[in-house]
């Protein structure tokens, strides 16, 4: 008695049907992309200029490798820096480059502390095993600080907070030259001074 052969499955078009379901997911599926840090990168000045930086008008922020943060020789919590920050930036204890005091500024106006928004310098420095995680939330609370500060102001000149601002500034595609001039104010009268860079005194 002879046996029947098993009719064998056609797996000649299996290889089509995985392409093309992989082609299916790769363009239906959305993927999270990062947006990253948003900071500018200064330009390279042709004729780099020798800065006299005071020691007063730098708050040096050290995160070592145990991701432990030190600010002026003490160790402190990740949540005390953002007032440490907003204390240093509107101290006001001194006078801008064109000799001009800071008549915004509600800080204490300590001589051994940053003389003027425009000269206060916050320099990041960290070791080499400091946790990624650490660095981003350390610069998420210093913008947050510098944030808190034009908020302020910009209630007190303009009766708006400076989000608001930047916010209607994105819905008139850029083009609202009022709302511009006043964020260009506030950010002048509270310049972001980040440094990651080693600074010699």
């Amino acid at each position: 008695m002879s046996r029947k052969e098993s009719p064998e499955i056609n797996a000649g078009s299996m290889a089509d049907i995985a392409f093309l379901l992989l082609i299916f997911f790769l363009v239906t599926t959305t993927m999270s992309v990062d947006a990253g840090i948003s900071r500018k990168i200064p330009q390279k000045q042709e004729n780099p200029t020798d800065l006299d930086i005071n020691e007063r008008n730098i708050l040096e922020v050290n995160i070592n490798k145990n991701n432990q943060l030190f600010v002026d020789g003490k160790i402190i919590q990740l949540k005390e820096l953002k007032q440490i920050a907003i204390n240093f930036i509107d101290n006001g204890g001194g006078l801008d480059i064109n000799k001009n005091n800071c008549d915004w500024c509600n800080g204490k106006r300590d001589k051994s502390s940053s003389d003027h928004p425009s000269k206060a310098i916050i320099s990041i420095k960290t070791d080499r095993l400091t946790n990624y995680e650490t660095y981003i939330s350390t610069l998420d609370i210093l913008n947050s600080a510098y944030t808190h500060l034009r908020n302020k102001l910009a209630v007190k000149l303009y009766n708006r907070n400076y989000e608001s601002l930047l916010n209607h500034l994105s819905k008139s595609n850029n083009n609202d030259k009022n709302i511009l001039e006043k964020i260009k104010l506030i950010r002048e009268k509270y310049p972001l001074l980040l440094s990651d860079a080693e600074i010699n005194i």
